[in-house]
C-alpha cells in the first residue's frame, strides 16, 4: 500500500483497487513521508472515502489546513447524530461540521465568541439536533479542553439541521425565521400559547420546515381541480381565517403566493394544533 498524497502529519491519501482516493488518518501516518512511499500500516485508525468526489477533494484541501484532530473530533459527533437521527447525512456535513468547529476555537482562544441570535429558535425547532449540538460542547471541551459557549450548540445544531435538507446554512435560517413568523401569527390570532412537547406542535413544524424550504428556494406545491379546499375552509373556518392572514402576511413580505393545496394543508395543520390545545385546556 503506497502513499498518494500527504495531507498532514497525520493524514495521507491512497488509492484503492478501483484507482479511487481513500484518506488515511491516524499518528504519524504522514510524518517525514512522501508520495509512493509505503503505508505503515500499523498506524491506520481511520479511512475516509466518499461517493462525492468535489466534496471529498474539499476536505483533503481542509485537512491540509487545519489539524486532523478536528476531523477526528467531527466524526465522533457525526457518529452520535447518525445513531440518534437514524437518517442519511450529507457527506458534506464532515466538511462544514470540521471547519465551523475549527473556527469556533480560534475565536474562543482569541476571547471573540460569536453569538447567535437564533438560540432558542433551534432549541424549539430542532430539539434533537441541538441536543446533538450541546453533546458536541462537552465532546470538543474534553478533546481539546475549549469550553465553548450556549451559542455554539445551536451554530452546531444548524449544520446538522443542513446536512437533513440539503440547504446552505444561510437558507437554513431563513427558514428557521420564517417558521418563527408563521407560529407567531397563529399564536396571536388565536392568543395561545404553544404546548411545544404535543405531537401535533411537532407535525405543524416539521411542515413548516419543508414550506419553508419550498418558499424559499420559489417552488410551489401543485393544486389540483378537485381541490379540498373549499370543503376544508367552510368546516374549519376559524383556521381559515388564519391561513388566509398568513398567506397574506408571506405575500407582502416574501413576495409568496399560497397556493389552493398549501392553503388547504396550512389550514388543516392550524386546526389540529388549536383543538389539541382546546382539549388540554
Amino acid at each position: 500500500m503506497r502513499i498518494h498524497k500527504i495531507l498532514n502529519n497525520n493524514a495521507v491519501t491512497i488509492l484503492d483497487a478501483s484507482g479511487d482516493e481513500v484518506i488515511i488518518m491516524g499518528p504519524g501516518v504522514g510524518f517525514q513521508k512522501k508520495k509512493k512511499d509505503k503505508l505503515d500500516e500499523s498506524k491506520i485508525e481511520k479511512r475516509f472515502r466518499m461517493e462525492d468526489k468535489l466534496t471529498f477533494a474539499k476536505l483533503e484541501e481542509l485537512l491540509e489546513k487545519i489539524p486532523s484532530a478536528y476531523m477526528e473530533l467531527s466524526e465522533e459527533i457525526i457518529k452520535e447524530a447518525r445513531i440518534k437521527f437514524a437518517k442519511q447525512l450529507q457527506e458534506s456535513i464532515y466538511i462544514s461540521l470540521t471547519d465551523h468547529i475549527h473556527f469556533a476555537v480560534e475565536r474562543h482562544n482569541q476571547g471573540l465568541p460569536i453569538k447567535n441570535g437564533l438560540i432558542w429558535e433551534v432549541k424549539r425547532f430542532y430539539p434533537d439536533e441541538y441536543a446533538i449540538g450541546v453533546k458536541a460542547l462537552s465532546i470538543i471541551k474534553d478533546r481539546l479542553g475549549a469550553e465553548l459557549p450556549e451559542d455554539e450548540a445551536a451554530s452546531i445544531a444548524l449544520h446538522f439541521v443542513n446536512a437533513q435538507i440539503g440547504e446552505e446554512i444561510p437558507t437554513v435560517v431563513s427558514i428557521t425565521k420564517i417558521i418563527q413568523e408563521v407560529l407567531k401569527v397563529v399564536s396571536y390570532h388565536f392568543q395561545m400559547e404553544f404546548d411545544e412537547q404535543s405531537l401535533s406542535y411537532y407535525r405543524f413544524v416539521t411542515h413548516l420546515k419543508f414550506f419553508a424550504q419550498r418558499l424559499i428556494n420559489g417552488d410551489h406545491m401543485e393544486s389540483h381541480e378537485d381541490s379540498l379546499y373549499p370543503i376544508v375552509k367552510e368546516k374549519f373556518p376559524k383556521a381559515a381565517i388564519c391561513a388566509d392572514k398568513i398567506k397574506q402576511f408571506l405575500l407582502k413580505n416574501h413576495s409568496y403566493t399560497l397556493t389552493e393545496d398549501e392553503t388547504l394543508y396550512l389550514t388543516l395543520h392550524i386546526q389540529r394544533i388549536v383543538r389539541e390545545h382546546q382539549h388540554t385546556n
